[in-house]
């Protein structure tokens, strides 16, 4: 079977408040560009791209975050840079992105070359709502291969383990999709999410229903852990979807935001009722999910323009603005496709 996405692959969160932090943040991305094999071409790429990303975030806001993510399409192996910060946002977007315009009194050429050097690029960034940049890199250059999912997996401040994860699995008629919860945090926490997701990796063509209690004997000699899991049929419009536990799943289309059911009770320990709905999905929709570490307020109307940007942009949103601060974090956005 081919690579799944998934958070258990630790992305690396660096915090961008001096300029010394831009070093680590090259250094982070290496590492990873080293496991994925990148050339030395691409390498260089990917480090002026974090460069320029972490620079724009000293100029403008003055700190924030980049996140490094593996991420795969088939066997093509990929890195992701997530780049956000509360700023003062952009108001011109198409003149930032033109070489030689600049507010920080500089060249004038970082924006730019973060779209000109990405196989996938994204912003969202209006004005005094702070900025998220996107970019994605693969081994080789490939701008047409594009993945309609992206995530983003938090741990509690402290922590080097995170009990929270996500995974998506393309198959060939169906793609699977599970956000995990384990109980508490840190390295236990962490164990059993890893669980529920290596789990659902052996046989992701299960209906949900089915795939909660195969999860529920696997994270038996775990902590136990809150799961929400979907199956989209995009030839059909469907998503199947089975949730246990405080984790928050929603469908956002033409129509708006219809919240999806989980049942009280704890994968691996206290589950006492299963049940499977089915929902329509139209190409274009939005299925987010997202554990209790984020919290349940925002509305997308409240972001003109997000629900069309790349779903990791929509994730990293959500993270930044929504996270609280005693618990695991994360969000996973997919984005209905046309039927093949």
């Amino acid at each position: 079977m081919e690579k799944i996405n998934q958070s258990v692959e630790s992305s690396t969160w660096i915090t961008i408040t001096h300029a010394s932090d831009i070093a680590a943040a090259r250094r982070a991305g290496q590492r990873l560009a080293d496991t994925a094999r990148f050339d030395d071409v691409r390498a260089g790429q990917l480090a002026l791209l974090i460069t320029e990303a972490a620079t724009n975030i000293l100029k403008h806001a003055g700190d924030g975050v980049i996140v490094l993510s593996a991420v795969h399409a088939g066997e093509m192996d990929g890195i992701d840079v997530l780049a956000y910060d509360a700023g003062p946002g952009i108001g011109n977007m198409a003149q930032a992105l033109r070489d030689g315009n600049s507010s920080a009194g500089t060249s004038g050429t970082g924006l730019g070359a973060l779209h000109r050097l990405s196989d996938q690029f994204d912003v969202y960034a209006p004005r005094d709502k702070g900025a998220v940049f996107f970019m994605r890199l693969w081994r080789t250059p490939s701008p047409e291969l594009h993945l309609a999912s992206g995530g983003i997996s938090l741990p509690l401040a402290g922590e080097t383990a995170n009990g929270d994860a996500w995974a998506v699995v393309n198959l060939r008629q169906h793609t699977a999709l599970l956000m995990v919860d384990g109980l508490g945090h840190g390295p236990e926490a962490a164990k059993a999410a890893a669980a529920a997701i290596a789990t659902l990796a052996l046989q992701p063509g299960l209906r949900p229903a089915e795939q909660v209690q195969v999860c529920h004997e696997a994270l038996r000699n775990t902590r136990g852990a809150a799961l929400a899991l979907g199956l989209l049929d995009p030839a059909a419009g469907q998503l199947h979807f089975t949730g246990i536990g405080n984790i928050s799943a929603c469908v956002i289309d033409a129509a708006g935001r219809r919240q999806l059911a989980s049942y009280n009770g704890i994968v691996g320990h206290n589950m006492r009722k299963v049940q499977e709905f089915t929902v329509n999905c139209a190409p274009g929709a939005l299925v987010i999910l997202a554990t209790d570490g984020i919290g349940t307020q925002w509305d997308l109307d409240q972001y003109p323009g997000l629900a069309g940007c790349d779903p990791s942009v929509v994730a990293a949103v959500l993270l930044r603005d929504y996270a609280r601060p005693r618990d695991d974090a994360s969000v996973l956005v997919y984005r209905v496709p046309e039927p093949a």
